[in-house]
């Protein structure tokens, strides 16, 4: 029995997809991921289903509204919220239909916190991020409003073993300092090290195996551990060799790996060996049992799929599948 929510050769998305069939979508990343299906996005339906909109509309006593520059904290619950919770309303009302009576691991996503606090401005215009007080309020109504968010998804799939993935490309720039203040002249103070791993924590819940995508370069691999996350979900092609001895120490600890393969706009999709061959080589380099590859490693696209088209999305989600039946059956390289 594995360690982990899902079976050995297990596949998923990222999250986002084009189009705006909510239902569609969700019927077509059952059948093409019936090992690790999810929650799918569709940012093409406008104003907060897009993934900050989406995830604010979580937010306890914490009410966003768009203006011109973007989301930013209000008084009270306008329309652009209540639109934002009528969309992921209608994709939990969607999800018990689609999904009644299956048992098996699925898939959420949210945006994190930081990337949060480096889009949504204050209710005077600058960016959340440039206050920590505000970055503390934030990440606690954050934690509530998941957690909400959880109990609501058990309510309608009670067979699901849910894994939650929290996005955070914005965490590097947090890291680096160069997150740009809301008038875009200047750059917001680099937050340290041991502060993002705090505020990240707060937000996992306790109950659920957590995950963090990361699909930017110089992905903070110290910081993410230390957050306490059960898995890093990345971009295959900003993998380096320097990087390989944190990937290795994480590993060992048990980390697991959802690794992207796949570009997530549309192209020629290679064959499904040439596609298992990061995940293949990176283990081998790292000289690790191959048993443990299919168990540990999850294949995803690179990213979200909500810049290709409906056809392209599929088909990159039965490639992943595909080849990571490749990591169980035939690991190759990794031996």
């Amino acid at each position: 029995m594995s360690e982990f929510p899902w079976n050995a050769a297990s596949a998923t998305g990222v999250g986002s997809h084009p189009g705006d069939d909510h239902v569609e979508t969700l019927r077509m990343v059952f059948g093409e991921l019936p090992d690790l299906p999810y929650l799918p996005e569709l940012p093409d339906r406008g104003v907060g289903a897009d993934m900050v909109g989406r995830t604010a509309s979580l937010l306890v006593e914490l009410p966003v509204e768009v203006q011109p520059s973007g989301w930013r904290f209000t008084d009270r619950p306008g329309r652009d919220v209540r639109r934002a919770r009528d969309h992921l309303n209608r994709d939990l009302d969607a999800l018990e239909e689609v999904t009644q009576g299956y048992e098996g691991p699925f898939k959420i996503q949210v945006c994190g916190p930081w990337t949060l606090a480096g889009a949504i401005e204050l209710r005077y215009g600058d960016k959340t991020l440039a206050d920590p007080g505000a970055v503390r309020d934030l990440t606690d109504s954050l934690a509530e409003g998941l957690a909400a968010h959880l109990a609501a998804v058990r309510a309608r799939i009670p067979g699901a073993r849910v894994v939650v993935q929290v996005d955070e490309p914005g965490l590097p720039g947090v890291l680096a300092g160069t997150v740009p203040t809301a008038s875009g002249f200047g750059r917001l103070a680099a937050v340290e090290a041991h502060t993002a791993s705090e505020r990240l924590r707060a937000v996992l819940p306790s109950d659920a195996f957590t995950i963090v995508h990361c699909c930017a370069p110089d992905v903070p691999f110290g910081v993410l551990r230390a957050a306490g996350f059960g898995g890093l979900s990345l971009d295959a092609r900003f993998l380096r060799r320097r990087d390989e001895d944190r990937l290795g120490e994480a590993i060992e600890a048990g980390t697991a790996f959802f690794l992207g393969v796949v570009p997530g706009t549309d192209t020629k999709l290679a064959d499904v060996d040439v596609i298992a061959k990061p995940a293949t080589e990176l283990w081998r380099r790292l000289g690790f049992d191959p048993s443990r590859l299919a168990e540990q490693v999850v294949l995803t696209p690179s990213c979200g799929l909500a810049g290709a088209s409906p056809a392209y999305a599929r088909a990159a989600l039965a490639r992943c599948r595909d080849a990571a039946r490749v990591l169980r059956d035939d690991p190759g390289d990794a031996r």
